[in-house]
């Protein structure tokens, strides 16, 4: 299987380090992985602010792209699922080269490579982040909403890294007020509850938050900064990919 690599513009902008630990992951593990040269926006800010017509061309662009992959693979809950949710009446009668195929990092990891093990050691403790998108549209875990047993893909593929200690923060679900759009429309609500988010990952004496959306780790992240907390925020896939 051919898998292409899907970097979103803003990884690629700010945290280009998480793109490559993405590449050299899936290397490990065996994958076919190439990363398609002159990837551009998929288009999510703008169809989320109201202006799907100006996604258009992106999407039309990404599916050209990425239509000779078997899979296509990226570390952003969010940009993932803008695409493989929304392409399909963006392009209308464009056939969407995507469909069907295209897959966050952890969940392909998880339900198609299913590894056993895993080169990595990460000698911290660090509380796992669940994204909005991950856990109600990516299902990388259990809604608490739903009675269900509980489960997460997260989790699943820490417990594969040598030397670490997981936990996670009260009401693990809930959301960090990032919410793209949401964090610039409604500011202070916004930050107020990244703040509520980050005091709840503090109290479980992580030394690190962890997520697969780096957005949500880019929100938390400013309010660390900002108020100088003692905990520090990094994407899974460095976490899986330490010391490769």
């Amino acid at each position: 299987m051919k898998v292409g690599l899907f970097i979103p513009c803003y990884i690629n902008a700010v945290y280009p380090e998480v793109g490559v630990a993405s590449y050299k992951l899936l290397k490990s593990l065996g994958v076919d992985v190439d990363y398609p040269l002159d990837q551009t926006c998929c288009g999510q800010p703008m169809a989320n602010a109201g202006f799907e017509n100006e996604s258009k061309e992106l999407a039309k662009r990404f599916d050209r792209l990425f239509e000779s992959y078997d899979y296509i693979v990226g570390p952003s809950a969010s940009c993932v699922v803008f695409v493989r949710d929304h392409y399909g009446n963006l392009l209308e009668k464009h056939r969407c080269a995507s469909e069907g195929k295209i897959y966050d990092i952890c969940e392909f990891i998880h339900d198609v490579v299913k590894p056993s093990s895993l080169q990595a050691s990460f000698p911290h403790k660090v509380s796992i982040q669940n994204s909005c998108h991950g856990v109600r549209l990516m299902k990388l875990s259990s809604p608490s909403e739903l009675n269900i047993p509980y489960y997460n893909k997260l989790r699943d593929l820490l417990s594969l890294v040598k030397d670490i200690t997981i936990v996670e923060p009260e009401r693990p679900d809930e959301c960090c007020g990032f919410g793209g759009m949401f964090a610039v429309e409604e500011h202070d609500v916004s930050g107020q509850m990244g703040r509520d988010k980050v005091k709840r990952h503090m109290a479980t004496g992580a030394e690190y938050i962890v997520g697969a959306d780096g957005s949500c780790l880019m929100h938390q992240n400013g309010i660390i900064s900002r108020e100088k907390l003692p905990i520090k925020t990094i994407h899974i896939v460095q976490v899986l990919a330490a010391g490769l």
